[in-house]
């Protein structure tokens, strides 16, 4: 896969977080698809009694589609990015909610820990250079039982799709990012969207790191192939779970 390097990307978010809600808004669905993957959660009782980690909150926006999903849960949220962390706490948020600025490879060393009941990683993955470990990471800081929804670009697999994502960055998305200096960050976007997984390869990713009872389920719109929330458990008492 074609990273940037962690700070060289990191940097690239700083730089990008005072415009990144404005250009984010012009995807009418963004916020919307962020709300259905976390209601695929399916927390009972609001949330309540739990406690859920966010990482790769950016700006707050998957935090926001949490909190709509699961009103009264405990969240924990973090992102590598200190300009985009700064935007997100800026914001008006329940006392239940806090920030914590880290990498995701290194959330033990920012003091957390878990257990935690479910996490949401919206956007995230693309960006990971150790994929695999950082997914047996997260798999550990569940409880058993504890249920992970990822929010991904993963492409289907289908040639129509990659050839529609390299379009819409060709005509819509790297213009704009032209137009507010963060020429680089969505250049990268294009490519690691098409470096990145299929959705069926991160499945089973997903599976390999002791995920159960894996799904994946598109967004509507003009996104179907290209946007997929995925979802897996971390099995109770070792017994394996057929669906969420």
């Amino acid at each position: 896969m074609t990273l940037m390097r962690d700070t060289d990307l990191a940097e690239a978010f700083d730089h990008a977080a005072p415009r990144y809600d404005r250009l984010v808004g012009l995807n009418a669905g963004y916020h919307a698809d962020l709300r259905r993957s976390a209601r695929r959660l399916r927390l009972p009782a609001g949330g309540a009694g739990r406690h859920i980690l966010d990482i790769g909150c950016g700006t707050g926006a998957s935090t926001a589609a949490l909190l709509r999903a699961a009103p009264l849960a405990r969240i924990t949220a973090v992102d590598a990015s200190a300009g985009m962390l700064e935007r997100a706490a800026a914001k008006s948020w329940p006392a239940d909610v806090r920030f914590v600025h880290s990498p995701v490879e290194r959330l033990a060393a920012a003091g957390v820990t878990g257990p935690f009941d479910a996490v949401f990683a919206g956007y995230l993955f693309r960006n990971v250079a150790d994929l695999d470990a950082v997914l047996a990471a997260v798999h550990a800081l569940l409880r058993p039982g504890g249920r992970l929804a990822v929010h991904e670009y993963s492409l289907s697999g289908s040639a129509a799709h990659r050839a529609l994502w390299s379009a819409v960055c060709g005509a819509v998305i790297i213009p704009a990012g032209t137009v507010t200096g963060d020429t680089g960050l969505y250049r990268y976007l294009r490519r690691s969207v098409l470096d990145f997984d299929t959705a069926p390869r991160f499945a089973a990713r997903l599976a390999a790191a002791g995920f159960t009872g894996t799904r994946v389920l598109p967004v509507p719109g003009w996104q179907t192939g290209i946007v997929h929330t995925f979802l897996g458990r971390r099995a109770e008492g070792g017994a394996k779970e057929a669906t969420l």
